[in-house]
């Protein structure tokens, strides 16, 4: 794994870890200054630890570690998401109802705006800089990961019985319910059409160091 990538996956990792706490206040209902702490520590080792399992990963399929590295921006988003659910949540004091689309919609145009930086520059590699062409493609195919995203987030919460799971419980139940839903479609999309003439695998991916290859036993 080259230094770079660790030094970033690490700092998402810290973020991840940060951008948890309005959730927690959220959902949890007794919250120690132990575990806020224990949350921003364990996101900040797990992070750079993931990828670098998919780095090995990756020396079989390279595409692992692309995937790896969508995955760390995904779950940066996903907590973007969450924490802008949950803000909008404790301020409006609402779980449920005719706002909960409205919540979804601004804490997706977030997550997202937020994702094609991070995707662009990192997960595939672009060195161009972001032009209209591709950015009018990015929001297309997150247009349509965000109908998948509201509308599954809006069923969830609005249609399917929770009896016994609090509201809170219930509307992150929601939101990750969503991002499940779009996160595969968004991948495929970017990958294959908005950022296919990009390519983020470390050299080391692409050919194998004789140290590398013993290795993995070749």
């Amino acid at each position: 794994m080259i230094r770079k990538d660790f030094v970033i996956v690490t700092s998402i990792g810290v973020a991840i870890g940060i951008l948890a706490q309005p959730i927690l206040t959220n959902v949890v209902p007794v919250i120690t200054p132990a575990l806020r702490a224990g949350v921003i520590i364990g996101c900040t080792v797990f992070s750079p630890f993931a990828l670098f399992v998919a780095y090995f990963l990756g020396l079989r399929v390279p595409a692992l570690y692309q995937f790896a590295k969508f995955g760390a921006v995904g779950t940066l988003n996903t907590l973007i998401s969450f924490g802008l659910l949950n803000l909008q949540s404790l301020v409006f004091h609402v779980t449920s109802g005719m706002l909960i689309p409205v919540f979804a919609t601004v804490a997706f145009v977030g997550a997202t705006t937020n994702s094609f930086f991070w995707n662009k520059f990192w997960t595939f590699g672009s060195r161009e800089n972001a032009h209209t062409g591709e950015a009018f493609k990015f929001y297309l195919v997150s247009f349509i990961g965000w109908g998948v995203n509201v509308s599954t987030v809006s069923f969830v919460v609005n249609v399917i019985p929770h009896s016994g799971i609090s509201p809170e419980i219930w509307l992150n139940v929601g939101g990750l319910c969503g991002v499940a839903a779009s996160f595969l479609l968004n991948f495929l999309g970017y990958k294959f059409w908005v950022f296919k003439n990009h390519s983020s695998v470390p050299v080391t991916l692409k050919k194998k160091t004789p140290e590398v290859a013993q290795i993995l036993g070749e």
